[in-house]
């Protein structure tokens, strides 16, 4: 699947401005992740674009997230395996029984994107004035971007130092950061 095919099928589900843009974000964090990594950028990107597709549909109802994705992605021909990986990225559901590569990634990028979005707000919507630092140091304050958990995050440290997935989420961002109002 290409990138603008899956935004097609997001756009299908997805009609919120903030979350079409997480959504968007998370797939570059993981396509330069992917890359970093030597792994598979386009299906680490699409996985990251398609992750939350099925949000405004469950409204709210947490048992559903993510096994409602797997559904709509199934349907849509998508590949079973990411099927999976999206309908097990939904923490609370599978908390801390991530082995793979790419269900760590999506954690960590999912919580990320959020926060070096965050930290570009801050500094004016200027995602090229955010430095690994700036990062680092609002990630440590914990009633900033409160909505990213630090501790999804943190699974990644294990395949990435911070520090490097920090740049890399950054990279990945800059490239897309049209898509996301930022400059």
């Amino acid at each position: 699947m290409e990138r603008s095919a899956a935004i097609v099928l997001l756009d299908q589900y997805v009609h919120d401005a903030g979350l079409r843009k997480h959504c968007l974000a998370t797939g570059a964090v993981m396509k330069a992740l992917a890359a970093r990594l030597g792994e598979d950028a386009g299906f680490w990107e699409m996985t990251g674009i398609l992750h939350d597709i099925d949000f405004e549909l469950i409204h709210g109802d947490m048992q559903l997230h993510g096994a409602k994705g797997a559904e709509i992605l199934t349907s849509a021909g998508i590949d079973p395996g990411m099927a999976r990986v999206v309908q097990r990225h939904n923490h609370h559901l599978f908390p801390g029984t991530y082995t793979s590569p790419v269900e760590i990634a999506l954690q960590a990028a999912d919580s990320a994107s959020g926060l070096v979005i965050a930290c570009a707000l801050v500094k004016g919507g200027k995602l090229s004035d955010v430095t690994v630092k700036t990062v680092t140091k609002k990630a440590k304050e914990k009633s900033f971007a409160a909505g990213c958990d630090r501790d999804r995050i943190a699974l990644i440290e294990p395949i990435i130092t911070l520090p490097e997935f920090y740049a890399v989420a950054i990279t990945g961002l800059m490239a897309i950061r049209e898509d996301l109002g930022l400059t």
